[in-house]
């Protein structure tokens, strides 16, 4: 069995005036998830690992769970343009993010930060950035299914959007990226005008329980997360996919034969 392969993904929450979350769609030439509405996310990179990130990024983590929340910040830049830093010289918990126009000159690295060509540690600290990695609040965990090749594990975290940023797809993973409110985002995967891979619909489902961004990361800091891990079963003759009810998500069950792909990445 292959390893699993770390991965996280982000919830950017802002309040507009009602509670929304940024979507990217996904690209629908790649081979994951191709057309689907996604939170931004994708794998933990070696540039993400690098020890170096300690000097460059608020907060204090270590080991994987700096890395895990390193790549989320690049993936959500990466695929949204919002880039959640601040000054180096003015840093720390509670230290405004960087604005639009300082984060401009770094645009067109985009996507050669996707590539690997380009180092996002050497452009965070070359910019005099420290990443704010402390404004990330763990939302969810949940791994691959047993019977996929390609298995993730994957860590979704929360937080409050950069309001001083505006966010716009990278054209290449992603071809539109769209604050939508949770509602609506179900409404249209319902419709059939969306498609949603499963765990990206029941943590929409949950970040819908609550009214504002503050409601919604309170919410996760005083949730205990429970690793989800799908488990193929039958019932009533159809394949399904259980989830283990203490996780607290809508549904326990997902039929097979739908729209939603058992694959997890975001």
């Amino acid at each position: 069995m292959d390893a699993l392969i770390p991965a996280s993904t982000i919830l950017l929450v802002r309040d507009h005036p009602a509670l929304e979350v940024l979507m990217v769609e996904r690209h629908h030439q790649i081979d994951f998830a191709s057309g689907a509405l996604v939170f931004p996310g994708g794998k933990v990179s070696a540039d993400d690992h690098r020890d170096e990130w300690a000097a460059h990024a608020d907060g204090g983590f270590d080991g994987m769970e700096r890395a895990f929340r390193v790549c989320a910040v690049r993936e959500a830049f990466e695929e949204s343009g919002l880039l959640m830093a601040r000054e180096a010289a003015a840093r720390g918990a509670g230290a405004a993010f960087v604005g639009a126009e300082r984060i401009a000159p770094l645009e067109g690295l985009r996507r050669s930060i996707d590539k690997g060509e380009t180092s996002f540690l050497e452009t965070i600290r070359d910019a005099g950035l420290a990443l704010a990695l402390d404004a990330l609040t763990p939302y969810a965990h949940w791994i691959t299914p047993a019977m996929m090749k390609r298995r993730f594990d994957t860590r979704f975290y929360i937080a409050a959007a950069p309001g001083a940023q505006e966010a716009l797809c990278d054209g290449s993973e992603t071809v539109d990226a769209t604050w939508i409110s949770p509602a609506a985002a179900m409404a249209a995967q319902k419709a059939g005008t969306r498609t949603i891979i499963f765990p990206t619909l029941m943590n929409v489902e949950m970040l819908g329980r609550t009214a504002s961004s503050q409601a919604a990361i309170a919410a996760a800091q005083s949730r205990t997360i429970v690793t989800v891990v799908p488990e193929l079963a039958e019932e009533d003759g159809q394949r399904v996919l259980r989830i283990p009810a203490e996780a607290g998500y809508m549904q326990t069950v997902e039929k097979l034969d739908g729209v939603m792909n058992p694959q997890v990445k975001s």
